[in-house]
């Protein structure tokens, strides 16, 4: 049944994964996640490495090797439990293959093990995940607006993501946060986001910390009347955040977004508004082919 649903799997993800296959920074991800693997199989490269085999054969993988990579499939198995989207998989088997790279080299010869940390450390400097650039209905704050929007209107209701560009979570959750705005954008239902990495006076006004210690990026928080309702993740009381998902069920479950959208569609716009909105009853209202102003990235 496990193979039935990620073979599915794969073939629903096969139009995003032939994509990857064109940006820089998966080509390389790949490339040093399978470096050992490619220098203990290769012909021509594979003679001159050192081996515990019995049979001595240099070009295939001695036990320790083995009970490496079998620990390494068992981690990642694990992380990827809670993993929703296809970035965040990629991104744990990534990130542990690349450790597991980093023992099996330094195993292998010191040399090697230094060489390749030191491209690991250039790697993660200069090569960034891709950030999601496709289609949305989303405001994007600045320290300046956001109050100001917030209040503006008291009638609307605001869900609002505090994230960072540095943050993997907050990078793979951003398609998420994209497609719920296209479903359920309407005239008293907005989505916002502020960069809380850029704006750490707005983050620590509304009490959104980001240290990557505290785990609390991102921050889905519900305006209603300027006021805070609701958020997710919850902070205890030394201020970390209590372990919650962020898939789309568990937003639209918490958020109650099917009950919001059904009476946050039934206001009228205000005079006062100055960007269209998508027209009153639509189920799933989605942007026109020119967005207005809110749906486009703050650069």
């Amino acid at each position: 049944m496990g193979l039935i649903t990620g073979v599915i799997a794969f073939f629903y993800h096969l139009p995003q994964i032939y994509k990857w296959l064109f940006k820089p920074y998966y080509i390389l991800s790949i490339l040093m996640s399978s470096a050992f693997l490619i220098l203990r199989k290769c012909p021509g490269l594979c003679e001159n490495l050192n081996t515990e085999r019995e049979d001595g054969n240099p070009c295939d993988f001695d036990w320790r090797e083995v009970e490496i990579l079998m620990f390494l499939s068992a981690i990642v198995m694990m992380k990827n439990r809670r993993a929703i989207t296809l970035e965040q998989h990629a991104g744990n088997l990534f990130m542990f293959s690349k450790v597991a790279n980093v023992i099996l080299f330094f195993r292998l010869d010191i040399r090697l093990g230094i060489f390749y940390f030191s491209l690991c450390i250039a790697f993660v400097m200069t090569c960034k995940p891709p950030l999601y650039m496709g289609p949305e209905y989303i405001k994007y704050f600045s320290e300046k607006t956001i109050d100001e929007e917030l209040n503006h209107d008291t009638r609307l209701t605001w869900i609002v993501e505090f994230y960072a560009n540095w943050s993997p979570e907050c990078q793979s959750f951003a398609p998420v946060f994209a497609d719920l705005s296209l479903k359920y954008n309407c005239a008293g239902l907005r989505f916002g986001k502020i960069d809380a990495g850029r704006y750490g006076e707005v983050a620590q006004r509304y009490k959104v910390s980001t240290s990557p210690l505290a785990k609390q990026l991102p921050s889905l928080v519900l305006f209603q009347s300027g006021r805070e309702v609701m958020r997710r993740p919850m902070v205890d009381n030394k201020c970390r955040a209590v372990s919650w998902t962020f898939s789309e069920e568990n937003i639209i479950r918490e958020f109650n977004l099917n009950e919001l959208f059904e009476a946050s569609k039934k206001i009228k716009k205000g005079r006062g508004e100055d960007n269209p909105l998508p027209p009153e009853g639509s189920e799933e209202p989605q942007p026109e082919p020119d967005t207005p102003a809110e749906s486009k990235k703050d650069q």
